[in-house]
């Protein structure tokens, strides 16, 4: 089934224009699609009761949507209400749907009220839809009484009011007192204004310090790799084993390997690290650093 949502307008007369279901008809249309999946009796049900969705997604305009997307989100919201009504409950069908026609609605304006996610929790979901509407009431009374709020007072009333923690009533606040802007927006008119994102910070390194590093790096490896030159083949295997690799080497699988002893080892790893400080000691603080 396919409803045409494409001009509102048009749509709105057309719904308005739909049959009044009475209760045992209602009854009917419901246990048709239920028990036989007839698409007949489904297209009657939301066609009667689109009108209801449509004066619900009116109340919402508000927000900023698009009234035709709103009319498309509360018809969604209809027709998953026709799908999962149970006429044997004895609620009537406008009752029931009231609830998805709103839920849709919500949760559409939640997700393009702002590029930034609001909402993902109840809490934050209700003072979305109540925060303005629960402060204008306690303004209300307090001018009533001829008292003024001070900001955090009315803050941790609108707290106990709704349900929430203060914080989530803060965070909302906030969100709902600023709109998105493009970081490509011009901060002026003029035609060398610049766009915010070019007053942003670089948190990447620079690169006259990459080009540093690796300079610097190129050279350790050189002066390593000539210090290396200088052992003996059993003496580079051990320092390589210890130094070199990611997971080094205990001394006594060292000395199972060459047949040695793990004392042994360890003095052919010292002479081997004195003969590469001798060859490094004007070279570099880092190689030295490294051997330590």
């Amino acid at each position: 089934m396919a409803l045409d949502f494409s001009d509102d307008r048009k749509f709105s007369r057309q719904a308005m224009k739909a049959e009044l279901l009475d209760a045992e008809t209602e009854l009917r249309l419901a246990y048709a699609w239920r028990d036989h999946r007839d698409e007949a009796a489904l297209h009657r049900l939301i066609t009667a009761y689109m009108r209801l969705a449509i004066s619900m997604a009116g109340k919402f305009r508000r927000y900023g949507a698009p009234m035709n997307d709103l009319i498309q989100e509360a018809g969604l919201g209809l027709m998953k209400a026709a799908d999962k009504f149970d006429p044997d409950r004895g609620v009537r069908f406008s009752t029931y749907a009231v609830w998805w026609i709103k839920a849709s609605i919500q949760d559409y304006v939640m997700r393009n009220w702002s590029m930034v996610r609001t909402g993902s929790t109840s809490s934050q979901k209700s003072l979305f839809f109540n925060l303005r509407r629960v402060q204008a009431k306690f303004e209300r009374e307090a001018m009533a009484r001829g008292e003024t709020l001070d900001p955090h007072q009315l803050r941790e009333m609108v707290a106990r009011e709704v349900g929430v923690p203060l914080h989530d009533v803060e965070m909302m606040e906030g969100r709902l007192s600023g709109s998105d802007y493009s970081l490509n927006a011009m901060q002026s008119s003029d035609e060398d204004g610049r766009e915010w994102i070019d007053v942003l910070e670089d948190d990447s390194e620079q690169a006259s310090v990459g080009v540093e590093h690796a300079h610097d790096t190129a050279q350790l490896r050189e002066w390593l790799l000539s210090a290396l030159q200088g052992l003996s083949d059993r003496e580079r295997f051990i320092v390589r084993e210890r130094k070199l690799r990611a997971d080094p080497r205990t001394l006594e699988s060292l000395g199972d390997e060459l047949g040695l002893s793990k004392e042994r080892v360890r003095q052919l790893e010292a002479a081997a690290f004195q003969k590469m400080r001798k060859s490094l000691e004007n070279q570099s603080k880092e190689v030295l650093n490294f051997l330590a």
